[in-house]
């Protein structure tokens, strides 16, 4: 069978980091003869070699180069490609790890493309990742007239024929950003990039000791010597024009405005700070006309002023400035329609933890703050907005959902005015992710808040008032079916969901019961779920003894109510007669594919001739355990007799 897949890993003492990305080419779901890994040991002195070797021994897939260190991940990679046998060169790095199915969905989407460049779906744990690219498949995509150009790393699926028939290779030695000069040439040279985004393909991480090569600081003069090699291929490949400056302009902004900006600048050592100034400086007055510029943020615009100005003090004070910008989103509504989550919320920014305040002027917005620093800035807050992303805890997966957003402006008494958006989002946990259910797990809500020069992250569901809480509740949804459950986090109080009872919230939730809820009438049990219903839900309840004896089961049905959902269920008498008895409910879960069984805080005394009175848990527990016989005590002649026995066995 043809390989279709060289997966490229360049290694260099990644220690126990290695091994989720070894488990993860393991778990790929392409037929092993349909791939291979090829690990190049850069000169590692950990143990990596020896593990390497191991692996390589036991699966005939999986390959290792051992090599004197080069310095740098450039030359591994180039001698993995070399190695490679596939019809496509994926990249790994030693510490990052790929989704069961990337290799499969990647190589039959770049093949049913006819792709050179593949990008699947990203998630960064710690780590930076260009979310908003893969809101969507797309299958047919241009570095000219796209975002392409945010995503320069070489986590990226290659076609080998056509990198070797342009001689595209990785610069090798110890340097920054050779995957920036390489991926821009594949971009701009490739007929087709398609970027694969309904499935998760590479999980991008931080190493807990932050050790990733990318983590380090590097030289200012030797990383913008590096940059300037970037921006050489980009002129290579352009003339000179609006395409030109839009490719220029990510540099320009993610390398240097973005670095001398707000929190990232002022935790900079004074002298490393005045360094990077300097180099930034000199590339900005080299390479950046007024198109590059024009295209900006008006922010990034006023910091590219200061720089070409020389002025690095005003720049620190514009810093220490945004630093107090801080975006917050405050939930006003929460409430399920139609089996989706519906959250009311506004989202705006505050300076020193007040609204910021803006002035009208005839060519646009301007902010108070600013004005008093002397930056004159104009914003147009009529294209603001804001992003409502769920993000998996465990494996930092994130997805965008729908929102419908009203810019509002608020005057205040001096002239000035408070602007915020007001929002409604829709999460449907059915096809929140790209189409796709939320997998059982607890999903965090975030903001995404971009207004006036700001695009920032903030929790969701920290500020709201008593009402939304009062109205937060779970609800059964999909087929099978399975609870959803927003909740609050434990201290800060943020909105996050947990999908199929991944934690124990709904057990929390359900004490709030207590036995004046539950009526017993005409032979059946009642009590209210903070469960929405729209119509009647089937589950289960089950009736156990803390002491012993067998579990009776009955089907129960969830219905909707005046304000909580109401569970009924016939009450077995006859089988619990005689008994205490706790209840326990039964909910439909998908990943079990049985019910998940919940201690209600109520319970049943069982008269002998049937008649049942509710009673709390607690006290059934209780007398349970009274009612266990006492264990049987050994007297001290008889262990004094047994260690004797024990001593002359010996």
């Amino acid at each position: 069978m043809a390989v279709k897949v060289s997966v490229v890993i360049p290694v260099y003492n990644p220690g126990e980091y290695i091994e989720d990305c070894i488990a993860s080419l393991l778990r790929q779901s392409l037929p092993d003869d349909e791939y291979e890994a090829i690990f190049v040991n850069d000169g590692s002195t950990d143990g990596t070699p020896a593990r390497l070797d191991a692996l390589a021994a036991e699966h005939p897939h999986m390959q290792v180069i051992h090599q004197e260190p080069s310095g740098w991940s450039g030359k591994p990679r180039n001698v993995g490609i070399a190695a490679a046998k596939g019809e496509f060169v994926m990249f790994v790095d030693n510490d990052d790890w790929l989704g069961d199915e990337a290799l499969e969905r990647m190589y039959a989407y770049g093949v049913e493309n006819e792709a050179d460049v593949i990008l699947g779906k990203m998630a960064g744990k710690g780590r930076p990742v260009p979310l908003a690219l893969f809101r969507t498949n797309q299958p047919r995509m241009s570095v000219r007239n796209s975002g392409l150009i945010g995503s320069l790393t070489p986590h990226k699926m290659f076609r080998k024929e056509f990198l070797d028939r342009h001689d595209l290779r990785f610069k090798e030695g110890r340097r920054r950003l050779e995957d920036h000069v390489f991926v821009a040439e594949a971009y701009l040279l490739a007929s087709n990039v398609a970027v694969l985004s309904d499935y998760l393909c590479y999980y991008h991480i931080k190493r807990e000791d932050a050790s990733n090569a990318g983590f380090q600081r590097f030289d200012p003069v030797g990383y913008f010597k590096n940059l300037r090699e970037a921006l050489d291929v980009v002129d290579r490949h352009t003339e000179p024009g609006s395409v030109r400056d839009m490719l220029h302009r990510r540099w320009l902004r993610n390398e240097m405005v973005e670095r001398l900006r707000g929190q990232r600048l002022l935790n900079l050592p004074e002298d490393y700070r005045a360094e990077l100034f300097t180099e930034i400086r000199a590339v900005v007055d080299e390479r950046f006309g007024p198109g590059v510029v024009g295209g900006m943020s008006p922010i990034q615009q006023a910091v590219v002023q200061l720089i070409v100005a020389d002025k690095l003090p005003e720049l620190i004070e514009l810093a220490e400035c945004e630093a107090q910008m801080r975006p917050v989103g405050r939930l006003e509504s929460l409430d399920w329609e139609g089996g989706k989550l519906k959250a009311g919320f506004t989202a705006e920014y505050t300076y020193e933890d007040k609204p910021l305040a803006f002035r009208r002027e005839d060519d646009g917005d301007r902010l108070e703050t600013f004005t008093a620093l002397g930056a004159d800035v104009a914003f147009a807050l009529d294209r603001n907005s804001v992003d409502l992303v769920v993000r998996e805890r465990d494996s930092a997966a994130e997805f965008y959902q729908p929102v419908e957003l009203t810019r509002v402006r608020e005057e205040n008494e001096d002239g000035s005015f408070r602007f915020f958006l007001r929002v409604r989002a829709t999460i449907d946990p059915e096809t929140g992710a790209n189409g796709a259910p939320l997998s059982s797990s607890i999903w965090d809500v975030f903001l995404r808040v971009n207004i006036a020069a700001w695009t920032k992250t903030a929790r969701l569901g920290s500020l709201h008032p008593d009402s939304v809480t009062d109205s937060r509740r779970g609800a059964l949804t999909g087929e099978p079916r399975r609870l959803v459950l927003p909740y609050w986090t434990d201290g800060p109080g943020n909105l996050s969901l947990d999908v199929d009872q991944a934690t124990s919230k709904f057990t929390k939730d359900v004490q709030a019961i207590t036995p004046k809820d539950v009526t017993i009438e005409d032979g059946r049990i009642e009590l209210p779920l903070r469960i929405a219903v729209s119509g009647t839900e089937a589950v289960q309840v089950r009736f156990t003894s803390p002491g012993g004896g067998t579990p009776v089961e009955a089907d129960a049905t969830l219905a909707e109510g005046a304000e909580s959902a109401v569970l009924s269920a016939a009450l077995p008498s006859a089988a619990l007669a005689g008994r205490r008895v706790r209840i326990e409910l039964g909910l439909p879960s998908a990943k079990r594919g049985a019910p998940r069984w919940t201690v209600l805080p109520v319970a049943l005394a069982v008269t002998a001739d049937g008649t049942a009175t509710v009673t709390t848990t607690a006290a059934v527990n209780a007398a349970g355990k009274g009612s266990k016989p006492a264990p049987r005590k050994r007297s001290l002649l008889r262990r004094v007799a047994g260690r004797i026995k024990r001593t002359l066995v010996k």
